[in-house]
Order: C-alpha cells, then sequence, then structure tokens
C-alpha cells in the first residue's frame, strides 16, 4: 500500500504566483512548487564549488554541500513532490564532483521520495553523473523549463535559472543583496533565485517584477 498524497497549495512564508490560472507558488528556500503538477523546481545548486576551488588552491570550508543538501531533503518531505526537476548547474564543477558526492547524488532520489531530473547548465558540462543524465529544455504543463532564458513556445511560460537574479535594496553602507524571483511578463519568463549558499548573484535587470526572499519569506517589491 502507498501513502496518500495530498498537493500542498499552501506554505510558510510562500507567495502565490498565477499564470494564467495556473497557481505557482514562490518558496522561501529559494524554490518553486507546482501544486497542479506536485512539480519542485529549483536551479543552480553549485555542488561541490568548494572542493572545486580548493583544487584550484583557494581555500573554502567544505560544509557548503551538507547545508544545501538538508535544505532539499527538507522541502521533498514537507512537499512530497512527484518529481523534482533541477534547472541546471547541479554540479558547480567535474573538479569538485568527489567519490563522496557522487555516493551522495546516487542515493538522493531514494532519500526525497520521488523521481530526480536535471535539465543541463552550463556547470553541468564534462560531470558525468551515473542515473542522472543532462537533458535539454523540456516542457511541463505550461511551463518551458530550462537552464538559461529561452522563448518559450507559445502560451508557456519559461521557467529558468543560470543569472543568480538578486535585489539590491538600499544604499552605501545600508545596501542589501537579497536573492530573487523575477518575471518578465512580455517575455513570459520567470527567474528562478539559485538555490545554493555560495553561488552569489547578480543585479536583476530593471523593469522586472521581483520578489525577494528575507528572513523566511517571499516579499513583494514595489
Amino acid at each position: 500500500m502507498t501513502a496518500e498524497r495530498t498537493s500542498v497549495v499552501n506554505w510558510p512564508g510562500a507567495h502565490q504566483l498565477d499564470w494564467r490560472g495556473h497557481g505557482l507558488l514562490l518558496l522561501p528556500e529559494r524554490a518553486l512548487w507546482d501544486p497542479q503538477q506536485e512539480l519542485l523546481l529549483l536551479a543552480d545548486v553549485h555542488l561541490g564549488k568548494a572542493e572545486a576551488f580548493q583544487a584550484n588552491g583557494i581555500p573554502l570550508p567544505s560544509d557548503g554541500d551538507h547545508g544545501n543538501l538538508n535544505r532539499l531533503l527538507a522541502l521533498a518531505h514537507g512537499l512530497q513532490p512527484r518529481r523534482l526537476i533541477v534547472l541546471g548547474d547541479l554540479i558547480h564543477h567535474r573538479l569538485g564532483l568527489s567519490a563522496d558526492l557522487r555516493q551522495k547524488l546516487q542515493a538522493l532520489p531514494a532519500l526525497l521520495g520521488c523521481p530526480l531530473e536535471l535539465v543541463g547548465g552550463n556547470h553541468d558540462r564534462g560531470s558525468w553523473l551515473e542515473q542522472l543524465p543532462a537533458l535539454p529544455s523540456i516542457s511541463s504543463g505550461p511551463l518551458w523549463l530550462s537552464h538559461e532564458p529561452e522563448p518559450p513556445p507559445a502560451g508557456q511560460l519559461n521557467l529558468c535559472g543560470h543569472l543568480h537574479p538578486v535585489a539590491l535594496l538600499g544604499g552605501g553602507g545600508d545596501r542589501l543583496r537579497l536573492p530573487c524571483f523575477a518575471l518578465d511578463p512580455p517575455q513570459r519568463r520567470l527567474l528562478l533565485p539559485a538555490f545554493g549558499e555560495l553561488t552569489g548573484g547578480h543585479p536583476c535587470p530593471a523593469g522586472l517584477r521581483r520578489w525577494v526572499v528575507a528572513d523566511g519569506q517571499v516579499l513583494t517589491l514595489p
């Protein structure tokens, strides 16, 4: 007997976004939940980044992956998705793809309780992963899923990563850089913030609708 799934339509601190009658939840964990498809989406985890930097002589602590994977598991256990898709850059570089990280990735689908899929990103190139091939951009319901921004097919919304969008608030010594979701309605595109902790960010293009992640909430910017 399998456990009955109940699609989560509310999540603490989340913001609901409606795309032509299709509800999406922007999550403060810097991920997106599609309750109708029971689909969890995130981008730019950059696992193994510290180890890749260490291989080039730059000392960084090696505990970043632990936090990223724990947040991912907590999301999956809370939402119980039918599918989890990473929109590129699961891995930072093949130099950081250690034997230990390979073992963790092989065990990840069983720990998540759902299939794990990867839309290949530029950082994933050259990082061969067993049972996790890098897929091209794919369609899922009204969503066009890609790593880099792409023109979506008619009527669909492009969800993508790659740009690591942040919003700059304040000025001078009080300036904040906060990860954000950013919607470009004319282009039918929603940019996802980077999920990983050691990813940095780039200021959002002007004129987009933005929602920042701060204090465990997704907040609308004017």
